[in-house]
């Protein structure tokens, strides 16, 4: 009997040896060097290991698939500028086996899917497209021919284009992005969810209102020169290694750091750059001037009683505010304070979990700089209040008058490559009409401006038959999402799911009644096309967009760009119909730049900027302090403290990636700067709350989460005592995400709220 969707889509509920050792103390160094060795020699071919290492992220050089973390404009290491992860990323990318037709026939879908996820994702890069019949076990070999021609009779039998789905990947260069989302709109929907939807949505929105685009402010000089950083909801020694590099520049010119955080993660305490041979020696550098630990969610209560404190010290002594900065450039300072006066602050340090001796550490930073960055990743962005969290963060700023000037700002810190790039070039469901109607005028066909689905929409929509077929372009959809059961059964209601990607994955084993994989080229590859190898390009994390070339061979002849897929499934689909000639585009990537100029504001010149060695800035108004917004003016807001109260049996959890891990990717079982080995299957908690529940190191237990009724498990794991914050406890994604109610997201961006929710032990 065939396995269900549900079944599929969840990790397999077996244990791998748990070992647990004391966290380590200092981060990087020779443990980053081995472990970027080791996975390079046991992954990869070593000629391509070294091509890899001596060309990634360098200028004329490929952009590292994994995180968006900006390179240096002057200078790059000739050691590498690249971190452990980025390796790994390569070594997942670039893996020396692949897989195709004999692969395929050995293993059923029912037995790829009790596979671990690390184990699907190291069974080689995909070699051949493949197709699964309605009520088949295997995939079987398909041409690119037919493939095409599947996806065109599925959308062309459609009753509505907005039974189609399209989903997009960050890790999508803009070329290929920018086409995808043409096709999608000249086939007549705005159904174009991306992965955006699931991190950063929740910064997009509450940017775009206070500050008038959707991006951070600073630049990696900005950070060099900061008085003060706030590093807030982030592991960046995990996530963004790189990110390290910047911060200890900023401590070297006498810049002070603020951790905050419910976990102590070890990067942002100390770190020891592996390419600076004395500091391996000597042991590194410190860099947390003062670790916060905050209570999960509790982060607008701690902001607000630093802007409470900071307020009472304006009106003492002055200095602490920049009125001249508040009366020129702001609108709502004075709605704004007087809701503060609202607030009592030993509630709101209460509520934030902060003890009063850290919190006077921090604030003896913050009232006495005025260069002040902010830095936040998904511990912000993935709660019901986090547009709240990211506007209150804006709310100090504009108190200090630390936007717009130099060693300033705000600075979210994207995920994948190019997932800012994908919304520059109209990866967008909810697309400006400005935007619309520059694609009318060059294409001339008239855009829908209906809001199409986000994530969550999308999710419900195949749930409920509105949707039909499901288009991935890259990505892990399947556990990426929130409410693995529920998001099952709708890809399953599908009459279609097809994902072009480089390597196997869960979501190719959840599939619709026909499913296709759709190989492609990955970045590290060279881009054969009729006019030569194709140069692409990419949007960092702080809006440079630059060059990206693969330097390896492609790994099977059999294998498409992600622009040529786009490309020859929009030439099939809309043929004679189409206002554009879609092949024209997959021989010659200046063509689509070409087009990409005329529709994108800020990309004048394209083809003759993308030359540019370290490339170039697209525009940033709230970097020149020009608020794009509908006063004009940096707003001000008003945001209320989150409300939700613990039963004595409930914990509040939030998932979070271990070291071994890249968003969806598992490079390995190891989380070593937590001290967790060979085994994912874990929930931190306070070794408080484990003894008033009787639990002991390692004791097994079933999770349980239930909201608006619904009860949701997550069934065998194992209890590790950890420095948290009481009532707190913490587990890895994507093995929790069926705990999170699909449901339950931010307001006005539609985040899951996977970093709050409300959970349940039952002993085993």
């Amino acid at each position: 009997m065939s396995a269900s969707q549900e079944d599929k889509a969840k990790t397999p509920e077996v244990f791998t040896n748990l070992k647990t050792k004391t966290p380590p103390t200092n981060s990087v160094g020779f443990g980053a060097l081995k472990a970027a060795i080791g996975h390079a020699a046991k992954y990869m071919n070593p000629a391509d290991a070294l091509k890899i290492s001596l060309k990634l992220n360098q200028k004329g050089g490929f952009d590292c698939p994994g995180c968006a973390w900006p390179d240096p404009d002057d200078e790059r290491s000739p050691l590498g500028e690249y971190c452990e992860n980025g390796m790994k990323a390569m070594a997942e990318e670039a893996q020396n086996k692949t897989i195709g037709e004999t692969f395929f026939q050995k293993h059923s879908v029912d037995e790829l899917a009790s596979w671990s996820d690390f184990e699907i994702g190291k069974s080689g890069r995909l070699s051949e497209p493949m197709f699964l019949e309605a009520g088949a076990s295997h995939y079987q070999p398909i041409s690119w021919e037919d493939a095409f021609a599947k996806v065109a009779s599925h959308l062309n039998t459609l009753e509505n284009p907005d039974e189609a789905v399209f989903y997009t990947s960050g890790r999508t260069t803009n070329e290929a992005a920018f086409l995808y989302q043409l096709f999608v709109r000249e086939f007549g929907t705005s159904n174009l969810p991306d992965c955006s939807n699931m991190c950063h949505e929740a910064s997009g929105s509450a940017l775009s209102e206070t500050l008038g685009i959707g991006k951070g402010s600073v630049t990696l000089d900005d950070l060099y020169k900061a008085e003060v950083v706030m590093v807030i909801g982030q592991n960046p020694a995990t996530n963004h290694p790189r990110m390290l590099t910047a911060l200890e520049k900023c401590k070297n010119n006498g810049g002070k750091i603020i951790a905050i955080n419910p976990l102590p993660e070890v990067g942002v305490i100390k770190f020891t750059n592996p390419q600076n041979p004395l500091k391996l020696l000597t042991g590194g550098t410190k860099l947390a001037d003062v670790f916060v630990p905050i209570t999960i969610n509790g982060d607008v209560a701690f902001i607000k009683a630093v802007l409470i404190k900071l307020l009472e010290k304006e009106e003492l002594e002055g200095g602490v505010f920049d009125t001249e900065f508040i009366s020129a450039y702001t609108a709502g300072y004075d709605d704004f304070i007087l809701d503060l006066k609202t607030y009592n602050f030993d509630n709101c340090l209460k509520l934030s979990g902060v003890s009063k001796e850290v919190f006077d550490e921090a604030f003896h930073l913050i009232s006495n700089n005025q260069k002040i960055i902010i830095c936040w990743a998904m511990g912000l962005t993935q709660h019901q209040n986090a547009v709240d969290n990211i506007r209150e963060l804006v709310n100090l700023l504009l108190l200090k008058g630390s936007i717009g000037k130099e060693g300033a700002g705000t600075c979210p810190v994207r995920g994948h490559s190019n997932v800012q790039g994908d919304r520059t070039v109209g990866i967008w469901e909810s697309a400006p009409q400005a935007f619309l109607d520059k694609i009318e005028a060059k294409y001339g066909f008239k855009p829908s401006t209906k809001h199409g689905y986000s994530v969550i929409d999308a999710i419900k929509a195949m749930h409920q038959k509105k949707a039909k077929v499901f288009f991935g372009m890259g990505g892990n959809f399947i556990s990426a999402v929130p409410d693995t059961e529920y998001a099952a059964q709708a890809l399953g209601n599908c009459n279609l799911t097809v994902h072009v990607s480089t390597k196997l994955n869960r979501s190719h084993l959840v599939t619709g009644k026909e499913a296709l994989i759709l190989p492609c080229l990955g970045r590290s590859e060279k881009d054969y096309q009729k006019t030569g190898i194709q140069v692409q390009s990419v949007e960092n994390s702080m809006g440079i967009v630059s060059s990206t070339k693969g330097i390896l061979e492609p790994c099977s002849d059999k294998l498409l760009s992600e622009v040529a897929v786009v490309c020859g499934v929009a030439h099939a689909t809309l043929k004679d119909r189409s206002k554009i000639h879609w092949l024209q585009y997959q021989d010659d990537y200046n063509l689509v730049r070409d087009d990409i100029q005329e529709v994108v504001d800020g990309f004048e010149d394209y083809n003759t900027k993308l030359k540019q060695p370290s490339g170039f800035y697209l525009p940033n108004g709230a970097r020149v302090r020009q608020f794009k917004t509908k006063t004009g003016k940096a707003n001000f807001t008003i945001n209320k403290l989150p409300e939700w109260k613990l039963k004595d049996d409930e914990l509040i959890m939030m998932t979070i990636r271990s070291h071994d891990q890249f968003n969806t990717t598992i490079y390995g079982l190891n989380d070593r700067y937590r001290g967790i080995y060979n085994e994912r299957r874990i929930i931190f908690m306070n070794r408080e709350d484990m003894e008033i529940r009787g639990l002991k190191e390692q004791q097994v237990v079933n999770l349980k989460s239930e909201f608006n009724g619904v009860v949701r498990k997550a069934n065998k794991f194992k209890v590790v005592g950890y420095d948290i914050p009481k009532n707190c406890c913490a587990t890895y994604f994507p093995e929790t995400n069926v705990l999170v109610p699909l449901d339950s997201f931010a307001h006005t961006a539609k985040t899951p709220a996977s970093k709050s929710v409300i959970i349940t032990l039952e002993i085993i």
